[in-house]
Parts: C-alpha cells; structure tokens; sequence
C-alpha cells in the first residue's frame, strides 16, 4: 500500500507542473495580435508610397512584448525561435493576406493599400496605429 500511496503523490505532485506549462507563443494572443498588426502595417507601408510605418512605435511596442513575453516565463531561446520560425513566418503571412484580400487589396493594384491603410488611420486601430499618411 505504501508504494500505491508513492505513487499517488507523485501523481499529484506532478499535477501543478502540467498545468503550469506555457503554451506556444503563437497562442499567446497578446503578443501575437500585435505582432500581427505590426506586419499587416509594415506591408501597408512597404506597398503604398502615400503612407509610412511608424517604425520607432513598433520597435517599442515589440520591446515590450518581448517584456511581457519574459514575465509569462519565456526565454529569449524560445522568443527568438518564435520570432524566426519559417512556419510562423509563413502562419502570419497567410493570415495577414487573408485580411487584406477581406478588405479588397490586391497586389496588382497598389492603391488598394493606400485605402485600406488610411481607412486604418482614420479609424485609431489597432493596426492604424503604426501607420501615418506622407
């Protein structure tokens, strides 16, 4: 019965430890709906030459994820991975293209960008914020 007890308690022991585990950054959706916002700007910016990034806003704002990220528990080791994973890289891509194609932009017309983003500026959102007309 001892060994049952043992095993019992380390079973419960354990228990904290499952539950305490970090999810992927990726579902950490703080962080990355505004890594999120921060790509779809910076493409607006890239593509319409009437409107340009606040780059220094981002750079501050993902300074402070990067933050965030530490007192959740996240080691520079696994903000980097994130950050430089293709996979990521390539999860934000589809995702941001899903969004401008939602709003009618097309990379075959540019302008459709400088209207999707002034539209962002004029509304303050969360991802107008990063953007300023020329």
């Amino acid at each position: 019965m001892t060994g049952i007890n043992s095993l019992a308690l380390l079973a419960v022991l354990a228990l904290p430890t499952v539950a305490e585990a970090k999810p992927p950054l990726r579902d950490v959706k703080e962080i990355d709906d505004q890594l999120y916002y921060i790509a779809i700007a910076n493409e607006i910016s890239e593509v319409c030459p009437s409107i340009s990034g606040r780059r220094l806003k981002a750079i501050g704002v993902m300074w402070d994820l990067r933050s965030q990220a530490h007192k959740l528990g996240y080691s520079d080791k696994e903000i980097r991975a994130y950050v430089e994973s293709d996979a990521e890289k390539d999860r934000m891509r589809a995702k941001g293209e899903a969004y401008l194609a939602q709003h009618g932009v097309s990379y075959d017309n540019p302008n459709t960008f400088c209207t999707l983003g002034q539209k962002e500026i004029e509304r303050n959102s969360a991802i107008g914020v990063y953007l300023r007309a020329n």
